[in-house]
Parts: structure tokens; C-alpha cells; sequence
């Protein structure tokens, strides 16, 4: 803990507010602030009145308030205590390049730092082979699905050119926090509903500017997205691919060896083929393929004569088990059809209005398929295909 600054150290209500400091997170990096270097100095008077001075990250930081309040609760609370004043200043850049270092664990800020052999983080890359099957979708809602299940959870949206995931969460007008302002800034991603979301949609200047990369800015972009973030070592990072196999899959599975795929496909014939393209893509960049989601797989109807509950295939039926098929054979290991996602009205609104269907409406259709998918993908151990454990051989007889 980074020592704090005081008039009279001697003070013996001092080690009880600075136990009571160490108990206040920043909201964003969820990080007591006592660790970051956040509280700069703590006086307290003869009357047990105490002054805490807080350093904020940046002067606009939109948390401020939550942070001063949390402060004040916190040191009232302490016995003796008889006010407290919190002041509100903002950090220079050498003590911002001291909290990168501090939460990068002193490794250099360009790491990724889920391709280290030790990371916790089980990396998921939502893949399909066209639009418009729902990926965005089963990725919002899955990653919901597994935080509501206890994990710890970020959501990327590598979708550079068609990003629909802040608008999917609520989260359109959002920015994320930069701690700094030169090539070596760190970016917190954005938290809402238990999970952590970055997108390069939050980083442009309005939501109507189009994004038109190609090749090193992209992939730069994508670095950044991954090392300059402070992700704090999630149970899962879940990916928002964009369609097909571009310089985003190649870019990607340079970047990410280790990370799982999940192929998402509607039933028909033409969908399930173009799918197969991603799996085997993603085989092709070391990726493993645990399994395959699909979507849109039927329309539930009471019926009018027997008022029983009847699928209707609106968009044919066997896809997902058509690929699922196509994939084990092809890559020579089991990939399992994850899960069938009915139609579900309230699973569309909620993309349209910023409330995904497992806040809204957990024990809807879509959403008890979609938790099954996230029990199943929960209960999977990490994989260590592509994953560089560091090793050196030597010679033998």
C-alpha cells in the first residue's frame, strides 16, 4: 500500500480510517483505492474531525461522485469519528504511470496479457461465418448468463466494423476511462450488469462516424484493445467477432492462440455451410472449437385447437447439428451442438432497447437455453491448445 501523507501520523484514530479507505474500490478498476494510490493525504483534528484528500484518475472522471460519497460512509462509520471532508484533486502523470504499473503487475503495458501461461482468464471468441444469425446476441446474453452464475466476466467487441454491442447493453453514449494520455494510457473498460465491456465504438467522437481501417491500424487497434485495457484477469473474456474469415479472425488468432471458439448459425442449409467456414478458420489459427449455438432455431406457438404449446421452423431445422457434424469430422475432435435459441420477442426488444433478455426476463425460453449454454461452457475446463508454457527442450539419449 503506497504510503499516505498526514499532519500527525500519531494520530490514534489514523490506522482506523486508513482501514476504512482500505475498504473503498474504485468503481472502475474495482481495486481498493488505498493499493492505487488514490488517497494522497488523511489529517485529522483534536476533535476527530478528518480531512481525505482523494487523487482521481482523470479531472472528469464520471465516477466522482460514487467515489466521494463511498469515502465519506466509509471513514463516518469509524468510532471517534466526528466529520468528515473529502477533496477531490486529480493525479500528475508520474503518479498515473506509477497505477499502470501497478495494475499491469509490472509487465510491459504492450503484453496481452491472456497469452500468459498463468492467466485465469479462459478467452471465448463468438464466431459465424455470416451476419445477421444473432452472434451479438448469444454474446451479450451468454456473458450475462455466466456472470449471473458468480464469474467475473468482460465482454470485447471486436466487431470493429459493425459494433452493435454498447448499443445491445445501453451503453451507446458511453466512454470509457483513460488513465493517461500518451501511447502508454491504460483503458478501463466500462462496467453494467456484473460484467466489464469495451468496444471501439465508445472511443469514436459521435456514433454516425464510420470506421474504415484496414491492415496495421487495424491491427494496432486490436492490440490496443487487448493490452492497453485493464481487463483485471477475468474468469472469461468474451469476443464479439465480426462475420466471416478476415484480417480480424487472422489478427485474432495471431494474438489469441489459446482462446475457444463458439460457432453461432441459424438452421437453414445455406447458414450451417457458411458457418463451417469460421470453425475451420478458427482451427486453422490454433483455435479450439468447443461447440456450436444455434440460433433463431424455432418459433413457439400455442395452437389455436389444442391451445398446446407447437414449434414452428420458421427458418428450416437441422443447422447447428449439420455443423457441429461438419466440424467433428473435419477438425477430428468432438464440438457439440451447445444449445438451440428459440425466437423470442423479448430477446430481440431487449437487444433494441439496451435490456438483454437475461436481465429482463431470466426464465424466458431464450434465456433458460442460453443459461444451459453458459452452465455448459462454465463447467469446461481451460483449454491448453496453442498455449506456450514456456519449456525449453534439451538433448537426451
Amino acid at each position: 500500500m503506497p504510503e499516505i501523507d498526514s499532519k500527525n501520523p500519531e494520530h490514534p484514530l489514523l490506522p482506523k480510517v486508513t482501514a476504512a479507505l482500505a475498504t473503498v474500490n474504485d468503481p472502475e478498476i474495482r481495486r481498493p483505492i488505498t493499493d492505487l494510490g488514490m488517497v494522497e493525504r488523511v489529517d485529522i483534528d483534536d476533535a476527530g474531525a478528518v480531512f481525505v484528500g482523494i487523487l482521481l484518475t482523470t479531472a472528469g472522471c464520471p465516477l466522482k461522485g460514487p467515489i466521494q460519497a463511498d469515502v465519506t460512509n466509509a471513514v463516518s462509520a469509524v468510532a471517534g469519528v466526528t466529520g468528515v471532508e473529502v477533496n477531490l484533486g486529480v493525479m500528475t502523470e508520474e503518479q498515473r504511470a506509477e497505477m499502470r504499473r501497478t495494475l499491469n503487475g509490472g509487465r510491459d503495458p504492450r503484453e496481452i496479457p491472456f497469452t500468459r501461461p498463468d492467466s485465469p482468464t479462459r478467452v471465448i471468441l463468438i464466431a459465424s461465418g455470416k451476419g445477421g444469425v444473432g452472434k451479438s446476441s448469444v454474446t451479450v446474453n451468454l456473458a450475462m448468463a455466466l456472470a449471473q452464475a458468480g464469474h467475473s466476466v468482460g465482454v470485447l467487441d471486436a466487431d470493429i466494423y459493425g459494433h452493435s454491442i454498447p448499443a445491445m447493453l445501453g451503453l451507446a453514449d458511453a466512454r470509457p476511462t483513460s488513465i493517461g494520455d500518451d501511447e502508454e494510457s491504460m483503458i478501463l473498460p466500462v462496467p453494467t450488469n456484473g460484467i466489464q465491456v469495451l468496444s471501439i465504438g465508445m472511443m469514436k467522437p459521435e456514433r454516425s462516424q464510420v470506421v474504415a481501417w484496414r491492415g496495421p491500424i487495424l491491427d494496432r487497434a486490436l492490440t490496443q484493445l487487448l493490452a492497453d485495457v485493464h481487463w483485471g484477469d477475468p474468469d472469461f473474456l468474451i469476443v464479439d467477432m465480426p462475420p466471416g474469415t478476415g484480417d480480424v479472425q487472422i489478427s485474432l488468432g495471431q494474438k489469441l492462440p489459446n482462446a475457444e471458439v463458439i460457432v453461432v448459425t441459424t438452421p437453414q442449409a445455406a447458414a450451417a455451410e457458411v458457418a463451417e467456414r469460421a470453425g475451420t478458420m478458427a482451427s486453422m489459427m490454433s483455435q479450439r472449437v468447443i461447440g456450436v449455438v444455434e440460433n433463431m432455431a424455432y418459433l413457439e406457438v400455442e395452437c389455436p385447437h389444442c391451445q398446446q404449446p407447437h414449434r414452428v421452423e420458421l427458418f428450416g431445422s437441422g443447422g447447428g447439428e449439420q455443423v457441429a457434424k461438419a466440424l467433428t469430422e473435419r477438425l477430428g475432435y468432438p464440438v457439440s451442438l451447445l444449445g438451440q435459441v428459440p425466437i423470442d420477442p423479448t430477446l430481440r426488444s431487449g437487444g433494441d432497447e439496451g435490456v438483454p433478455v437475461m436481465a429482463e426476463a431470466p426464465q424466458n425460453p431464450s434465456s433458460v437455453v442460453l443459461r444451459g449454454i453458459a452452465n455448459q461452457v462454465g463447467g469446461r475446463k481451460k483449454s491448453l491448445a496453442g498455449v506456450r508454457l514456456g519449456l525449453t527442450p534439451t538433448g537426451g539419449r
